[in-house]
């Protein structure tokens, strides 16, 4: 099974097919191009058009590295590290001096070197490089683990608790019934006490929504209805654990159980492209609480989410008058087809 110690997050090289990677630089050389243009401006009023000046050298410069460096990334991860970090500043000055010293023979201008652009390249991939360096130490895979097991811990007690509640509700009335959720209550403990490192595949976690919601099933009577919708998916496809039942206990609690009449949870999966989807909605009844009891898992999903993909998943509510649905997308990996 996939854990997050293997991730490529987690290379002291980074991986510049990740999205946050390339924003990341992107971000950071328009940064650095912005200061170098107050510096050469002659006033603050030349500040923006030293800028554009500028950028048309930088931006050809960055976008062509960015491409060369995700072709080549698997080759410079086999490398020795230092090699790697060499191999990239390499990259980026000879490209530099390359691309400036066509710019100004097809300008025919005067001025400037292009020894000086690709200097000033390699110094901002060093700083790059060093930003990226001390990023993956710091979301290192031990203590991305720790913090993973941190914000488990945090989901564990209400996925217990409650799922506890909902057996002892039928021991009274129903033993029989009550005797066959214990049964179910006992994979849930399972389920809930994994490694919160490893991924786990989705049909495991769809399993898991199964038998929780079959739980509150027997508590609710037909106050529930449950509707899911999966689509053309690959069921093998590893996703961090604990996903849809926080949000479908969310559903339950925030959505079903204060209405009279109940209503229906919806679950929709979907596999688009590149990207799993994930749909959770539940009525809301006008209840004024609902959004703020639903933050806690909210905010620990999207935390969670940020440790295994970084940017390249997503998490959105949509709340309305009358339904409540978070949205999930997570990126799909090309062998999980």
């Amino acid at each position: 099974m996939t854990s997050i110690r293997h991730f490529p997050a987690t290379h002291p090289l980074p991986d510049w097919r990740n999205f946050g990677v390339m924003l990341r630089v992107l971000l950071g050389v328009n940064a650095m191009a912005l200061l170098a243009a107050l510096v050469l401006a002659p006033d603050l009023g030349g500040w923006l058009s030293a800028y554009v000046e500028l950028a048309a050298v930088v931006e050809p410069c960055l976008l062509i590295s960015l491409g060369l460096l995700s072709i080549l990334r698997d080759v410079l991860w086999r490398l020795p590290l230092r090699l790697g970090q060499g191999g990239v500043l390499l990259l980026a000055g000879a490209l530099a001096f390359a691309l400036y010293g066509y710019w100004q023979s097809l300008l025919a201008a005067e001025g400037g070197s292009a020894w000086r652009a690709g200097l000033l390249a390699v110094a901002a991939a060093g700083l790059l490089l060093g930003y990226f360096e001390l990023r993956a130490a710091a979301f290192s895979p031990a203590q991305a683990e720790a913090r993973l097991a941190a914000l488990n811990a945090r989901i564990r007690p209400h996925f217990l608790f409650n799922s506890l509640n909902a057996v002892l509700s039928l021991i009274r009335a129903r033993p029989q019934q009550a005797e066959e959720a214990l049964e179910s209550l006992s994979d849930l403990f399972r389920a809930a006490m994994r490694d919160p490192g490893e991924l786990v595949s989705l049909a495991d976690e769809i399993a898991l929504g199964k038998q929780y919601l079959a739980l509150e099933k027997l508590r609710l009577g037909d106050r529930l209805v449950v509707d899911w919708q999966v689509g053309e998916v690959a069921l093998n496809l590893p996703i961090p654990p604990l996903m849809l039942q926080p949000l479908l206990e969310n559903a339950v609690y925030h959505g079903i159980e204060p209405a009279a009449e109940g209503g229906t949870v919806r679950i929709s999966i979907d596999q688009q492209g590149d990207e799993l989807h994930i749909a959770i909605a539940n009525p809301t009844a006008g209840q004024v609480q609902h959004a703020a009891g639903n933050q806690i898992a909210v905010a620990n999903i999207r935390e969670r989410l940020a440790l295994y993909y970084d940017l390249e998943a997503r998490l959105e509510i949509v709340a309305g008058e009358k339904t409540y649905e978070v949205r999930i997308a997570l990126p799909c990996p090309k062998t999980a087809r």
